[in-house]
């Protein structure tokens, strides 16, 4: 008799913000209709990240949303977990393992502004709101007119201080706001080509205990390789950079013609250095790309912009 023969409940940590319990259910969702007789429970867990109102980059950012939830998992007091994999720390806790990442959602960065306007419409000095460095840096680059509002909060938060703090426009994913239903208040698109997304931006990750042959078997139907395969090489490239959100560091990978296309970006906070680059090459090299590609950048003065943005952190 397999494990999946027979009733099993399960139970999956969360937070508790609109966004993650929308992914959460989702999740639920899927395992259950994947998997008839897993009856799967919500468990919401408050983080460190969901505690401190300050902007995350000035508290070490990766991990705050993702500790205690990590810590659950080690307690066996859930039995997996799923985040968005932006949030997640380079390295994994030892006996936890990324058991399965569902298909990718929209990986670009949305523009909301006041009246519908388009970025190349933003007034001179116009006051645009993100509470990522990385979007700062590129935005910064491209429109060094602008006034960049640091901003902190879940998804609907960040929204309403487009018209709480008088601002021309906000910078989010738009991932979360698909996943929400609420992409009728994108303005624009960015090309990710123009402004390269987070390490991971737009995919989920469910994380379980290593050993949990019982989860396994329940998660395996969840992953999707197309988007496996694109994501460690992004973690692969922020790794080896000691990414974090202290940094402007941004990768995103696609896959074209069965060949792996990565492309990833350090910048000053000001905007004002910037090194890019690309790389591409088989599939199944996709952590070794990544990490090429940030070799590539550390050579090319990447180093000497991070250790600047260190000392200034």
């Amino acid at each position: 008799m397999t494990i999946l023969s027979r009733k099993i409940e399960l139970r999956l940590g969360t937070r508790a913000s609109l966004l993650a319990l929308s992914q959460a259910n989702w999740v639920k969702r899927r395992v259950e209709d994947l998997n008839p007789g897993v009856m799967v429970t919500l468990v919401h867990i408050k983080t460190t990240g969901d505690r401190i109102d300050t902007p995350l980059f000035q508290v070490g950012g990766k991990g705050l949303f993702v500790k205690e939830i990590e810590e659950a998992l080690i307690r066996k007091e859930v039995d997996f977990a799923v985040h968005s994999v932006k949030d997640l720390p380079a390295v994994i806790p030892d006996g936890l393992v990324l058991m399965a990442f569902p298909e990718r959602e929209d990986p670009r960065d949305a523009l909301i502004s006041q009246a519908g306007k388009k970025f190349a419409e933003m007034p001179q000095g116009g006051k645009v709101g993100t509470g990522s460095l990385r979007r700062q840096a590129q935005l910064l680059s491209l429109r060094p007119d602008l006034e960049v509002i640091p901003l902190r909060g879940n998804l609907d938060t960040r929204l309403k201080k487009l018209s709480a703090l008088n601002l021309d426009a906000v910078i989010l994913a738009s991932a979360g706001l698909r996943r929400l239903g609420w992409e009728d208040r994108i303005s624009e698109f960015f090309d990710p080509e123009v402004m390269i997304p987070a390490i991971g931006q737009g995919a989920l990750a469910i994380e379980a205990r290593q050993e949990d042959e019982r989860v396994r078997e329940v998660l395996t139907p969840l992953n999707h390789l197309p988007t496996r395969i694109a994501v460690l090489a992004e973690r692969a490239f922020s790794q080896r950079l000691g990414g974090g959100c202290q940094v402007p560091i941004a990768g995103f990978a696609r896959i074209a013609l069965e060949r792996l296309v990565l492309t990833g970006l350090v910048a000053g906070v000001d905007g004002k250095r910037l090194v890019k680059g690309k790389t591409e090459g088989p599939l199944e090299k996709n952590t070794d790309l990544g990490e090429g590609l940030a070799e590539d950048l550390l050579k090319r003065g990447a180093g000497e912009i991070l250790q600047e943005v260190y000392r200034k952190a």
